[in-house]
C-alpha cells in the first residue's frame, strides 16, 4: 500500500485546470455532467482514503473495539507514519462526516421551509406565486408526494415584463427537468470531503445556471430576453435569491457572466477549435488524476483487507 494511500488527497487538484475551461468552452450541459462526475469521484476516493487510514490509527488506541489483531506490526507496517497519520485521519474524517452531515441537515430544512412557504402561494400549474415584498425565484425539487414546483414571489412578478416572465419561468422549469438541485447537492458534499473541490462546486454552481439560461432562451425564443430578466432579477433581488442546494434565478457572482454569454451566439455542442488543444490536455490530466485516484484507492483497500484478514483469520 506504502504511500500511494495518500494519493487520493491531493489528486483533486488535478482536476483544478479543467473547472475554469469545462465552464467556458463546453457547452452548460456537459460541462456540469462532467465536472460533478470528476468531482464525486474525487470525493469518493478521498474519503476512502481516510477511512482506511483511520482503521490503522484505530487500531493503535487502547479499548477500542477492532480485534487485537488488527493492531499487529505487520498492520501497523501497511502504511508510513501509521500512528501519527492514522490518529490524524480520525479526527479528519469525523470532521469530514460532520461537515458533510451538517450540509444534508440544512439541505433538508431548506426543503421543509420551502414547503411550508408554499402553503400561503397561489397554485397556477407548477407555478407557485408566493406574496412577498421580497424579489425571488427558484426550483423547489418535487418529492414522492408532490411534484416540483416553481416558486416566484409577487415582487419579483412585478420587476418583469411578460415576455422576461416566460424566460424566468421557463429557466426554473429548466431546472427542475434537469434535475439541477442534484449536481450542486452532489458537488456540495465533494467539496466538504475534500476542500481542494471546491472550484469545481462554484463552477458546477455556474454551468447548471447557464444550462437553464440556455433551455429558457430555447424556449422563450430570445436570448437578449432572458438576459434582461436575468439582469433585471439581480438588481432587483436584495440578497441570495434562494438557498445554494436549491437552484436560484438571480445570484449575485455569476450574473453578469451570465449576461454576457447570453448576448453571444448560442453554444455549440462541441469544442472550439482554439480552445480544443487546451481543455483536451486539462481534461486529460483531469483523467489521469481521477484514475490514479481511483486505482490507488482500490489497490490500497484490497492490501489493507487482505492484511487485517490475515491478522484476523475469522474475518
Amino acid at each position: 500500500m506504502g504511500v500511494f494511500v495518500y494519493l487520493p488527497l491531493i489528486l483533486p487538484l488535478t482536476a483544478l485546470p479543467m473547472a475554469r475551461l469545462a465552464e467556458q468552452h463546453l457547452h452548460p450541459r456537459s460541462a456540469t455532467r462532467l465536472l460533478a462526475a470528476v468531482g464525486t469521484t474525487l470525493a469518493l476516493c478521498s474519503t476512502l482514503c481516510l477511512a482506511l487510514l483511520m482503521v490503522v490509527g484505530t487500531a493503535q488506541l487502547p479499548g477500542n473495539p477492532l480485534p487485537d489483531g488488527w493492531s499487529d506490526p505487520e498492520v501497523r507496517a501497511a502504511v508510513p507514519y501509521e500512528e501519527k497519520s492514522g490518529l490524524v485521519a480520525i479526527g479528519v474524517l469525523g470532521a469530514v462526516l460532520a461537515a458533510c452531515g451538517s450540509t444534508l441537515v440544512r439541505h433538508i430544512r431548506t426543503r421543509f421551509r420551502a414547503d411550508r412557504a408554499l402553503l400561503s402561494a397561489e397554485d397556477h400549474g407548477d407555478l407557485a406565486l408566493v406574496p412577498s415584498a421580497d424579489p425571488f425565484a427558484y426550483a423547489l425539487p418535487g418529492t414522492r408526494r408532490r411534484e416540483g414546483r416553481v416558486v416566484v414571489s409577487t415582487a419579483m412578478m412585478e420587476c418583469l415584463d411578460a415576455r422576461e416572465r416566460r424566460a424566468l419561468v421557463a429557466h426554473e422549469r429548466a431546472h427542475l427537468k434537469g434535475g439541477h438541485h442534484r449536481y450542486l447537492l452532489v458537488t456540495q458534499l465533494a467539496a466538504r470531503a475534500n476542500p481542494f473541490l471546491l472550484p469545481l462546486r462554484t463552477a458546477v454552481a455556474y454551468s447548471t445556471e447557464r444550462w437553464a439560461d440556455e433551455e429558457a432562451a430555447y424556449t422563450v425564443g430570445s436570448r437578449r430576453a432572458v438576459a434582461t430578466a436575468v439582469g433585471k432579477a439581480a438588481l432587483f433581488s436584495h440578497g441570495p435569491s434562494g438557498p445554494a442546494v436549491l437552484p436560484a434565478f438571480a445570484t449575485a457572482g455569476p450574473v453578469p457572466r451570465r449576461v454576457a454569454a447570453l448576448l453571444d451566439p448560442e453554444p455549440s455542442a462541441g469544442l472550439r477549435p482554439l480552445a480544443s488543444a487546451h481543455l483536451g490536455l486539462a481534461a486529460l490530466i483531469a483523467t489521469v488524476g481521477t484514475a490514479a485516484s481511483a486505482v490507488s484507492s482500490l489497490n490500497a483497500t484490497v492490501t489493507l483487507v487482505r492484511i487485517l484478514h490475515a491478522a484476523t483469520p475469522l474475518l
